[in-house]
């Protein structure tokens, strides 16, 4: 990939210069793998090809940040990236750590990645608040009017909390207690696949979950990403809640895609 240099002249070099100025790169650190894209930060696609490498076992800092460099390298990229990992991160410090290893706690993010990427600009953030992001400016409209909170089913469940398109971090829901245990490990899209649930029993656990979300938080939509966002319409239509639930726009894609943005627009918590 041609990240800075062209070959062009005259207005179609411009057009491509402006282009090129546009772009940023994501990852999106999880606890199964590791996947990084240049994304086109006016359209929120993806330029080329996504690169994921498995999350290396034991997921330690040095261990991670390493497969994080690899991907840049392999993507050819030179400029400012973006990275979001399951973890509650402030003041670029890593507080919690679901699904990676526990050695991640307390580990200066910021300083970590940037002795693997020097020179480069870098953010940063919690995974489901990058999706979150990624969802507002480039997703479905619901998600950027009146309180909004967005899932993430994967290996757990991240979440957002939006008003009006506005980001409170860090609010990890999915560790949150529902009938005496954690709301992910009993209705994650992982517990799904490993207890071989039909739709039909996962919908019923995951409405438990987001009742009490409506109960607690009186939200004026759910907005539902990650992989099996997918398949929305197997399982959307079986919850049994009042609050309206729609399916995220960008999907799986979501992280990559706000971890750019969060480097784009100079958010950093």
């Amino acid at each position: 990939m041609d990240n800075g240099v062209n070959h062009t002249s005259g207005n179609e070099s411009s057009t491509a210069d402006e282009g090129t100025r546009s772009y940023c790169c994501g990852i999106d650190i999880g606890g199964s793998g590791v996947k990084g894209a240049i994304v086109d930060m006016r359209t929120g696609e993806f330029v080329g090809e996504r690169v994921k490498i498995e999350t290396p076992q034991p997921a330690t800092p040095e261990a991670v940040a390493d497969t994080t460099a690899e991907i840049v390298r392999q993507l050819e990229w030179d400029g400012p990236v973006g990275i979001c990992l399951p973890s509650v991160v402030t003041d670029q410090i890593a507080r919690t750590a679901a699904n990676i290893d526990d050695s991640w706690i307390g580990t200066n993010v910021h300083d970590l990645f940037a002795q693997r990427l020097p020179g480069r600009e870098l953010a940063v953030l919690n995974d489901a608040d990058a999706a979150g992001l990624a969802e507002v400016a480039f997703g479905d409209e619901t998600a950027r009017s009146g309180a909004v909170i967005f899932l993430t089913f994967g290996t757990g469940i991240g979440s957002a909390f939006l008003m009006d398109g506005d980001l409170f971090p860090n609010t990890e829901l999915g560790h949150m207690m529902v009938g005496g245990k954690e709301a992910e490990h009993q209705a994650s899209s992982a517990v799904r696949d490993r207890e071989e649930l039909s739709y039909k029993k996962w919908a019923k656990r995951v409405s438990t979950v987001l009742a009490e979300y409506e109960r607690l938080f009186t939200p004026s939509a759910f907005v539902v990403g990650g992989g099996i966002s997918r398949k929305a319409d197997k399982w959307v239509p079986l919850l049994s809640i009042d609050t309206p639930v729609v399916p995220a726009t960008l999907r799986n894609r979501a992280g990559i895609v706000g971890a750019a943005m969060a480097v784009w627009k100079h958010v950093a918590p």
